[in-house]
């Protein structure tokens, strides 16, 4: 079992930037894949970045490439995302994920999520 706890959601003017963490607890963190999804209200959930267990290779979605970006710190048990020049359709709760499966943009890659926290930009 994994346990994650997203942090650092908030309300953000468009052009601004915030920081998301995820907290990992349980498993060995460095042994699992991480990615970040987004939930609109009335939306289904979407892949918007994700890192493979050893830190390399980032993905993201097309829609926040250039953006943002994802990191982890696996000596924290601890994932990022920086996201800079938001955009009021970035509004939305993100999720961090765990998973070990090769696909990494899909939901169904991930066994374990966090609660999420909200991001609200405003234009």
């Amino acid at each position: 079992q994994v346990q994650l706890v997203e942090s650092g959601g908030g309300l953000v003017q468009a052009g601004g930037s915030l920081r998301l963490s995820c907290a990992a607890s349980g498993q060995t963190f460095s042994n699992y894949n991480v990615g970040w999804f987004r939930q609109a209200p009335g939306k289904e959930r979407e892949f918007v970045a994700a890192i493979r267990w050893g830190g390399v290779s980032p993905y993201y979605a097309d829609s926040v490439k250039g953006r943002f970006t994802i990191s982890r710190d696996n000596a924290k048990n601890t994932a990022y995302l920086q996201m800079n020049s938001l955009k009021p359709e970035d509004t939305a709760v993100y999720y961090c994920a765990a998973g070990r499966r090769f696909s990494i943009v899909i939901t169904t890659a991930y066994d374990y999520w966090g609660q999420g926290t909200q991001v609200t930009v405003s234009s």
